[in-house]
């Protein structure tokens, strides 16, 4: 008797691997009449789901490089996944792909999604959906980190953006500020839109206004932050800056920080500052960055252990799990 495997399924039905792995799994992007087929194969060959992976492929999808290579997000993450898949018996391989150009990327993705024995860990910060879409036929088990498909069904991990700046904001309408600026990243990936949005919750729930004026575009290292922030306050008078500003992750912070204080403008006695992610180099800035606290770790372990959920125990839904944060509260903060 032939072997039952997936590929085998696939050799007699005429489906895609991908297809057939995407029946046997119960999604919702194969119809009704196409999984009946797949399946009464699978049970006339006697086919048994494995319900262990093998190893993990941890995908860092670039489209720039400006977030990704500027944080120390992604290594920690790396390190949550590896450490919870050897605690599950699994090796972890790492890829690292360039979405600049999809023509190009594309062959490498259909090689990594056609193996149904490697569940995919794809890191989806930089992407969009256009990106997301190379992955729709999947064989592969796969789940996004920091990232999420409107259209795709994906299972994913993300941050909860939004209600963590809510509360960040919070805390500088709690000292007394009133008037809050935005540092905006010029990449508009989907983290920044949501943190965007939970700013602007925060001021409209307070009755206070969003100053178009102190929305601050900067580039997303440490230099181009630097860089434009100085050019911003260049263009500006000292007594048209807001008390505080709200940065949407720790390097568009830390590359403000040293723009202001060759300005001569004081952090926090004339403006104070909020950072998002809890990189170390918050820590070490001067002075030391009041931000919000990503949990890395956790995020990647949170990834396997739903990977491996889903293998033992398939299911024809998807989840969208958010992970939440807590505030740090340091030194760039002051109460007016």
């Amino acid at each position: 008797m032939a072997k039952a495997s997936v590929r085998e399924i696939s050799r007699i039905t005429g489906f895609s691997p991908a297809t057939v792995s995407n029946a046997l799994n119960r999604k919702r992007s194969v119809s009704e009449e196409t999984a009946k087929v797949i399946l009464e194969c699978a049970q006339s060959l006697g086919y048994q789901q494995s319900t262990q992976l093998e190893s993990i492929q941890f995908v860092l999808a670039r489209k720039t490089g400006a977030i990704l290579d500027e944080s120390t997000f992604h290594p920690a993450v790396i390190e949550g996944v590896e450490r919870q898949a050897r605690r599950h018996g699994m090796s972890t391989s790492f890829v690292s792909l360039d979405f600049s150009d999809l023509d190009a990327v594309r062959p490498q993705v259909e090689g990594l999604i056609a193996d149904p024995s490697a569940a995919i860990v794809l890191m989806g910060t930089e992407l969009g959906e256009e990106d997301y879409a190379l992955f729709a036929n999947a064989a592969a088990h796969l789940i996004v980190l920091d990232g999420w498909s409107d259209r795709q069904y994906f299972d994913a991990v993300v941050i909860a953006n939004t209600d963590s700046v809510l509360r960040a904001v919070d805390h500088l309408i709690e000292k007394g500020h009133r008037q809050i600026g935005y540092l905006a990243g010029d990449l508009r990936i989907r983290n920044f839109k949501d943190r965007e949005r939970g700013y602007r919750q925060a001021l409209e729930d307070a009755d206070l206004e969003a100053n178009p004026t102190w929305r601050v575009t900067l580039g997303t290292t440490l230099e181009g932050a630097y860089r434009d922030m100085g050019a911003w306050l260049d263009s500006v008078s000292r007594d048209d800056l807001p008390t505080a500003f709200f940065a949407e992750n720790d390097v568009l912070a830390v590359g403000s920080m040293r723009a202001l204080n060759e300005h001569g403008i004081r952090v926090p006695e004339d403006v104070s500052i909020i950072g998002f992610d809890d990189l170390s180099l918050g820590a070490f800035s001067n002075p030391p960055l009041t931000t919000v606290h990503v949990p890395k770790h956790e995020v990647g372990e949170i990834a396997v252990r739903r990977l491996v959920g889903n293998i033992r125990n398939p299911k024809s839904y998807t989840c969208k799990t958010a992970v939440s944060t807590y505030f740090v509260e340091r030194q760039s903060v002051r109460e007016i």
